[in-house]
């Protein structure tokens, strides 16, 4: 029953979380991080102009290399990217459950029989979180993922996070930011909990 102007603007702020997220990925890895700063700040309501996509082109090459695509079915990084977006959306899902929202009622994705939509929205803002792990750890040889890869992925959801209550690990920023489009929705807050930063 959310009005569509109110889901076009939450849309907005979690693209531009998201982009900022980028920003700080690439500044704690030494890149250039200006223009999706700057491209953050044009984020308009719903983000017709498809602003996101504009800046993961520039992200992806900057943070992984020239020669990288995200390709879901490839090895490699993609495998430990894949595997560290699933633990992410799992705790985007949770959160959302347990701020008594429902995670097929998506803010902005409308992919047809995934009962997930709300969690894919949620998590945006988190995922430069994940690509940071996979750019910090050996990336995966013929062997693929190992059980270690997968014991660094899974601790994506202690990091410590920037926010405006202070230090909060990843998940309870995931718990804030669904209980705050709860309050959303019910007219008792005016925008996300969204996060700040790593420390």
């Amino acid at each position: 029953e959310a009005p569509r102007p109110l889901h076009k603007r939450l849309w907005q702020d979690i693209v531009r979380s998201k982009l900022l997220a980028q920003a700080d990925i690439l500044d704690l890895h030494g890149h250039v991080s200006s223009r999706i700063r700057r491209l953050a700040k044009e984020v308009r309501s719903g983000d017709p102009d498809n602003t996101e996509a504009q800046g993961a082109r520039f992200y992806w090459s900057r943070l992984m290399g020239d020669g990288f695509r995200r390709d879901r079915a490839s090895g490699g990084r993609n495998a430990c990217l894949n595997y560290g977006y699933t633990i992410l959306r799992a705790g985007t899902a949770r959160a959302i459950l347990a701020a008594g929202l429902h995670p097929s009622l998506s803010v902005h994705h409308e992919s047809r029989g995934d009962a997930l939509r709300l969690a894919d929205d949620l998590m945006e803002p988190f995922r430069p979180y994940v690509d940071h792990f996979v750019v910090r750890m050996e990336e995966p040889g013929d062997e693929g993922l190992t059980p270690g890869h997968k014991k660094q992925l899974a601790g994506i959801l202690t990091l410590d996070m920037e926010g405006p209550r202070g230090t909060r690990p990843l998940q309870v920023c995931l718990d804030a930011l669904a209980y705050s489009l709860a309050m959303t929705y019910m007219g008792k807050a005016d925008g996300l909990d969204l996060p700040a930063g790593p420390t």
